[in-house]
């Protein structure tokens, strides 16, 4: 909410000084939610985890993620 309001508050000086635009946009809450989770809890939809790297990794991960050769989801574990 504080940041909404930050840009509210500087959207003037945004757009004097910049040609960037400020938009607010607000998203209805996801009603889907309970009917993914059935499908996630029965096992028809699987999540495909590419892998799966330390906090220190995270250097490498984003280097394995930004190359486009994963396969998956990359997970950092904390």
């Amino acid at each position: 909410m504080a940041r909404l309001l930050q840009g509210v508050l500087c959207w003037p000086w945004f757009a004097m000084t910049s040609s960037k635009r400020i938009r607010i946009l607000a998203l209805k809450p996801n009603k889907g939610l309970a009917y993914m989770n059935e499908l996630f809890e029965s096992g028809a939809v699987l999540p495909v985890i590419d892998g799966s790297y330390e906090l220190s990794q995270v250097p490498e991960a984003f280097r394995h993620f930004g190359s486009g050769h994963h396969k998956g989801k990359v997970v950092i574990t904390v």
